[in-house]
């Protein structure tokens, strides 16, 4: 019976050859044996390691599961063997599990190789530090971050071109997808959004709800089609300045995954295509914007195409500061709608484009010009550190990979400038003060996610987790500031609360300021008696 090393060591393993009973009463035979066991080679290599190694078990040592693989893949998972189990090879020597020795002499050649190989990786020092497992855990985390780095899907211009270029090449709709990724439709949608949302936003005068007999025609009766020829006359603008920007860079654009399949690269129109349709579009779009609106929204509308498409796109390759340039571009769109909305309820109907723009009432659209001109920097900041590698390839000079450090701070400081813009809102009078709370919530949002972006300096998927809340912030920011115009619940709170809505509880002074508002009447109407 074999049980002479459970009372010894409960963990070991019943070897065939082993004592019975009877034995274990004989101690001085017993501790010869095992002295026997215990090979020369053994005892040097227990003298040789460091003391704090030499006090503990070799089975309770990291170097120990280092060694040895438990898997089912593994050598020792083959023979189904662990230092606790009870069957164990005789070729293999008990005593090698509690010490840091080699086996003895009588080990096999195989074993023997073994040996040296476990040897080799307990003196490693990187094995020693980081156990397998954790290494493994580590590699895996950084493939999987770069990955998610790296991968980005296509624009919206680079999908529309693949399905038009899976259609015939005589089909209608494969023509006119080509000429519609022209226009980068997701980034157009996001300037028509910014030009009508100012546009919404613009404080109508008290005068436009009182007697329209007093007020002109042409005041009340354009507001829907304005709104249209600035939808209209911004899109076609935009579609230009992108179609411009396309044709500079159909060779760069070549060079990088997301852009690689735009139109003017996979040859689905000819440049002289592409030329008319910039040239067509930006006629187009200009002429609805002058004789629909004005002609100040109309000479903003023309200076961003010449800024995007003309100055913008070749100082990509120039220096750093064309960021700031198009964030210009991103600013004007509000302007505009601000613009077509002070022109089209402006009294006189001949106001220069010095009123309009710097009027009284234009505090509103500078500050949410100054809103989307902040934005642009989180924005592209994150989306160009995920593909820098991409615009240092193309020969772009970009803040991602020339000043990393600088990337982050530049996008963490526009993002905390948000707020002040967002409470610049509500003190000129364009929100009502629920705006403080929603517009603050989305600023921290985004800020939260820009510190991060800047403090990690884009590592372990902060890149990505900035150009998303970028992309969210801005609708949500739009809609906000639509859903707490001034003035605009005032009337549903009133009847929620039961006030009186007429003109009763007015004071003498309320009503002598109405009155000092209108203008005088046409001596045509006032009657003698």
């Amino acid at each position: 019976m074999s049980l002479w090393a459970f009372p010894l060591r409960p963990w070991a393993t019943l070897e065939p050859a082993g004592r019975c009973v009877g034995c274990i009463s004989r101690i001085g035979p017993l501790r010869q044996q095992i002295q026997q066991r215990t090979s020369t080679a053994t005892v040097r290599n227990l003298h040789s390691e460091p003391p704090h190694t030499r006090l503990r078990p070799r089975f309770l040592r990291k170097s120990y599961f280092s060694a040895h693989d438990f898997s089912a893949s593994g050598e020792l998972g083959k023979q189904n063997y662990l230092p606790w189990s009870r069957t164990v090879s005789s070729s293999r020597n008990t005593a090698a599990l509690f010490d840091s020795g080699a086996p003895t002499t009588n080990t096999s050649s195989s074993t023997k190789a073994q040996t040296e190989t476990r040897n080799a990786s307990e003196t490693s020092p990187e094995t020693v530090e980081e156990l397998p497992h954790r290494r493994r855990q580590r590699l895996k985390a950084q493939s999987e971050a770069n990955a998610s780095e790296q991968e980005l899907r296509p624009d919206a211009s680079a999908q529309l071109s693949t399905i038009s270029s899976s259609l015939p090449k005589s089909s209608l709709k494969g023509k006119l997808l080509a000429f519609l990724a022209l226009t980068k439709p997701r980034l157009s949608f996001l300037i028509v959004l910014t030009a009508t949302t100012a546009y919404g936003l613009y404080p109508v005068p008290s005068i436009l709800d009182l007697d329209p007999s007093v007020t002109p025609l042409p005041t009340l009766s354009t507001s829907t089609l304005t709104f249209c020829y600035l939808t209209v006359g911004t899109f076609l603008s935009c579609a230009s300045a992108n179609t411009i920007n396309m044709l500079f860079e159909p060779k760069y654009d070549a060079l990088m995954t997301r852009t690689r399949n735009r139109p003017l690269v996979r040859k689905l129109m000819t440049t002289r295509a592409a030329i008319l349709f910039a040239v067509g579009t930006a006629t187009v779009g200009l002429s609805a914007l002058y004789f629909g609106t004005n002609p100040t929204v109309a000479g903003l509308s023309a200076a961003n195409i010449i800024l995007y498409g003309f100055i913008y796109t070749p100082l990509k390759r120039i220096s750093v500061i064309n960021t700031w340039v198009g964030a210009v571009v991103g600013g004007i769109p509000p302007l505009m709608g601000w613009a077509a909305a002070a022109g089209q309820t402006a009294i006189t109907g001949h106001d220069t484009w010095k009123d309009l723009l710097f009027g009284p009432d234009s505090a509103g659209g500078w500050l949410l010009a100054g809103l989307l001109f902040a934005w642009q920097f989180p924005h592209f900041n994150a989306l160009s550190h995920l593909i820098r590698d991409e615009y240092k390839n193309a020969g772009y000079k970009m803040l991602a990979w020339t000043n990393p450090a600088r990337n982050g701070r530049v996008a963490l400081r526009y993002s905390i400038l948000m707020f002040p813009l967002c409470a610049g809102l509500w003190w000129a009078g364009v929100v009502d003060k629920g705006f403080l709370v929603g517009g603050t919530l989305i600023n921290l949002w985004l800020t939260k996610e820009a510190y991060r972006f800047w403090k990690l300096e884009g590592a372990k998927g902060t890149a990505r987790g900035l150009f998303w809340a970028s992309v969210w912030h801005l609708p949500l920011l739009m809609v906000g500031t639509l859903a707490a115009k001034k003035g605009i619940w005032d009337g549903i709170w009133s009847r929620a609360m039961g006030y009186p809505e007429d003109d009763e509880d007015l004071d003498d002074e309320d009503l002598d300021e109405q009155v000092a508002v209108l203008p005088p009447l046409p001596t045509s109407t006032i009657r003698t008696s």
